[in-house]
């Protein structure tokens, strides 16, 4: 017979349920601020519900009425500079956290709601209704909401995408010092999402202060929590993790404070992240102002059944049975608060001919589409510039180029203490698996971050960080392909962060990666990464070809608050080139692409290891060409004022890249290119490239995928040849 042993859990799990005790015992003034702020936000939902019925929310109408004790309850505790964030639906959240910050001192059932309350109101209105007033500008509506002065870090629209930016806030209170907190808010649906698993291990492994605050409202849309999942105990997650967890009644609001409590003396006190759960209720559908028993997937007794555990009417009795408010005046403040969103709403639409709309003079200017998809650079104004002809520092010229990677990051993590290095190995192996970070960890301790493998979380943190705005993270995907893993964090979260905020969120992070073509590991780990970032909104994108440019870049790259993509090669690694001796200070501006040799019959565009083979061929076969390297790839950072300069003298063009043709860079080049620049064209613009197939991990095979220095010699002589002077 085997020997057993029943293990026991690190961490503790508990479901805490008040008594009639607690409430005797608890803060009338608590009570009063969590009874004012769910009348509000009841309120609030409603009209949102009244506009939509109307047909004036463009967009959905994700309520939270029903939801509210969650929300204040957890708000009337916290500090204005905790961070919090949530998800689709988190009015409520947005609404306690805000009002929590308007009013710190507490709200009084009996008062005026303040002007600065109605302007709270009126702002989060607009920006549900998609209006310039709002808090986005209109750019974010119902589902984007941030307003980072109050702890508001930016609601979301993709389930479980926020919580491991809410762990990057929580990463910088913990750095700080503060003893503040973050809680990310999400539900039953988000709690099976690998981005939340992969929050929770490693919020607890770094003891990150981040409340993990599950509001289990039983539907994911139309299906059931039980069929979800065997554990529909949704705080059980936090065992797997050693997070402390609480299950409550969220119907009870003061159920959720005093977790909430608890929670809070953990995390201040550098305890680590904890869980929450709060069984809610939404008593709409997911999206308008219909019930969820419209649409077949539950029934009228169930929703009648919840209705009897109403969040503001459990505060309200609670609050009677101790003589703390009256009858009267808790319908009193019902119908202040009900009068508010009139008058609020009377702002914001008006009737004509009988039919209500939004006020015209309150839309958006179409001009201010794409304000904000990147900053305006003003943060690089009046720095020192350089190219190596015009350098009057010492330069060596066999520095290696890896050597320069180092060197660089070891200068500006020296002279700004925001750095943040992290990623998989940065702190160990001599500087990761390339020597990337060699030195930095015994330099800057706690600066320099090895993470568990989980590019999805650490991305998303790192995100948060610069969201936050008191750190610069520097990320490293030790290879490009690992941004499928995390693409939502990088393409739908940090990438259109700035733009879907509003315009003036800055997003000051940058993501190192290498390509690996020619190591022979295969397909799954040797993309080029610029033809797809080169999609996305909000990237900014630099490809160093020289060790010289690298630094310069790189400065660059960590001055700029856009997030930017700084691509490294292998092949450039251990090759040599001119770099500074001590003078590692100067920047090359973002948008700056150099010709690296004059020639009137074509014009050659390239970047990263590919220009150096480009440039020997053009020698070895004696052509008049001009190359240009891009070094700036991104739609914004593309110079086309060298490129069509070059152009109009030429006549000709070849892009030249190392990739496959499926992702590729070149393809969206060469179509601007020839959509600008037609009129200057003696032939179509032609491209060199990878094959369709992605490299093998065959010698052989993965030499035929990539573009080769015979490729670049085939397109130099197709160029020639269009012309009628055929190479011999």
């Amino acid at each position: 017979m085997p020997i057993y042993a029943d293990l026991e859990h690190a961490a503790r799990w508990r479901e805490l349920r008040t008594t009639p005790d607690d409430w005797s015992a608890a803060d009338p003034a608590m009570l009063e601020q969590m009874l004012v702020s769910s009348h509000l936000i009841r309120a609030f939902e409603e009209k949102v519900l009244e506009l939509a019925g109307q047909g004036l929310v463009h967009g959905p109408a994700h309520s939270a009425i029903g939801q509210e004790g969650g929300a204040v309850g957890s708000a009337a505790l916290m500090r204005s500079s905790d961070h919090i964030n949530g998800s689709h639906r988190a009015h409520h959240q947005f609404l306690a956290k805000a009002i929590r910050h308007v009013a710190p001192a507490g709200l009084s059932h009996a008062e005026p709601f303040s002007a600065d309350m109605q302007h709270l109101a009126q702002k989060t209105l607009a920006e549900i209704l998609g209006l310039a007033q709002g808090f986005c500008k209109g750019r974010g509506g119902s589902m984007h909401l941030r307003w980072l002065e109050s702890g508001n870090l930016g609601t979301n629209a993709i389930v479980g995408g926020g919580v491991p930016l809410a762990a990057g806030a929580a990463w910088a209170h913990r750095r700080a010092g503060t003893g503040d907190t973050a809680f990310t808010y999400f539900g039953d649906g988000a709690v099976n999402i690998g981005s939340v698993l992969e929050t929770m291990n490693l919020a607890a492994a770094w003891k990150l202060p981040l409340c993990f605050f599950i509001e289990n409202n039983r539907y994911a849309v139309s299906t059931h929590v039980e069929e979800s999942t065997a554990e529909t105990r949704l705080s059980a997650r936090g065992l797997g993790f050693g997070i402390p967890a609480w299950k409550v009644d969220g119907m009870d609001p003061l159920a959720v404070a005093l977790a909430t409590q608890e929670a809070l003396d953990v995390m201040r006190n550098g305890g680590g992240p904890t869980i929450i759960e709060a069984d809610v209720y939404r008593y709409f559908h997911q999206n308008g102002p219909l019930p969820g028993s419209a649409f077949g997937y539950r029934d009228k007794a169930e929703e009648a059944e919840w209705r009897t555990r109403d969040p503001l009417d459990r505060l309200a009795l609670e609050m009677q049975q101790r003589q703390l408010i009256g009858s009267d005046a808790v319908a009193a403040l019902r119908a202040r608060a009900k009068e508010l969103m009139d008058a609020v709403a009377a702002e914001l639409v008006e009737q004509v001919d009988g039919k209500r709309r939004i006020r015209p003079a309150l839309w958006p200017l179409e001009d201010f589409r794409d304000f904000g998809i990147r900053g305006d650079l003003s943060e690089l104004a009046g720095v020192r510039t350089a190219e190596l002809e015009n350098f009057s520092g010492a330069i060596r010229e066999d520095a290696k180029f890896i050597e320069t990677v180092a060197r660089v990051m070891q200068q500006r993590m020296a002279g700004d203490e925001r750095i943040v290095v992290m990623g998989e190995d940065v702190h160990r192996l001599k500087g990761g698996t390339n020597g990337a970070t060699q030195g930095l960890s015994a330099a800057f301790p706690g600066r320099v971050l090895g993470t568990p493998i989980s590019e999805n979380a650490f991305t998303g943190l790192a995100g948060g960080m610069a969201m936050d705005g008191r750190y610069v993270p520097v990320v490293e995907f030790m290879y490009p392909d690992f941004m499928w893993v995390a693409a939502d964090q990088v393409f739908n979260q940090i990438g259109k962060a700035r733009h879907m905020f509003g315009g003036d969120s800055k997003m000051p992070l940058v993501l190192r990666t290498k390509v690996a073509m020619g190591t022979g590991y295969g397909s799954q780990h040797s993309m080029d990464p610029a033809g797809i970032f080169a999609t996305s909104p909000g990237w900014r994108i630099v490809a160093p070809s020289t060790p010289f440019d690298y630094v310069g870049l790189m400065n660059s790259a960590l001055r700029c608050e856009d997030p930017v993509l700084v691509i490294e090669h292998v092949d450039l690694y251990n090759s040599t080139g001119p770099a500074p001796v001590d003078d590692l200070d100067y920047f090359i501006p973002l948008g700056k692409a150099k010709v690296v040799r004059q020639g009137a019959a074509m014009t050659v565009l390239t970047y990263l290891n590919m220009v150096r083979p480009v440039l020997e061929k053009v020698e070895e076969l004696g052509l008049d060409a001009e190359v240009i390297d891009l070094r700036s790839l991104d739609r914004a950072g593309i110079d086309w004022e060298t490129i069509e300069a070059s152009i109009a003298k030429t006549g000709n063009v070849l892009v030249v890249e190392q990739g496959p043709i499926g992702t590729s860079y070149g393809g969206m080049l060469a179509t601007e290119i020839q959509n600008r620049c037609f009129d200057w064209l003696d032939q179509p613009v032609q491209r060199v490239h990878g094959a369709e197939a992605s490299p093998s991990i065959s010698k052989v095979l993965e030499a035929a995928a990539c573009a080769r220095p015979a490729d670049i010699e085939r397109g130099l002589r197709r160029i020639m040849a269009e012309q009628g002077r055929p190479l011999a």
